[in-house]
């Protein structure tokens, strides 16, 4: 089965960075829609970051500026940079995949089929 597998977590400063990757097996990179999700302790998961195979992104407001999100197919691994990191980014980070759609014209968490185990960031002030 598809298996996704996050890793590039870990414990930064605040104003730090970090570069999370995604590496896929039985599943191509850059075949459907693909995004970056997180969830806080006691907070309901929220999408972070998306990517369309034709690679056109989208980001939340809380992220923009500060983040990219990135397809490699060569490698067939998604990635997300973040900087600027702030204490309110400290979450279980989460890459997810659609198993039909190429764009990502719906970004619910439930629209996305596959998920990864997910990789913890935690940041300090």
């Amino acid at each position: 089965q598809v298996q996704l597998v996050e890793t590039g977590g870990g414990s930064v400063q605040a104003g730090g960075s970090l570069r999370l990757s995604c590496a896929a097996s039985r599943y191509t990179v850059g075949n459907t829609c693909m995004g970056w999700f997180r969830q806080a302790p006691g907070k309901e998961r929220e999408g972070v970051a998306y990517i369309a195979s034709n690679g056109g992104a989208t980001y939340a407001d809380s992220v923009k500026g500060r983040a990219t999100i990135s397809q490699d197919n060569g490698k067939n691994t998604l990635y997300l940079q973040m900087g600027s990191l702030k204490a309110d980014d400290t979450a279980m980070y989460y890459c997810a995949a659609k198993s039909l759609y190429r764009a990502c014209y719906y970004t619910s968490a439930s629209s996305f089929a596959y998920w990864g185990q997910g990789t913890q960031v935690t940041v300090s002030s």
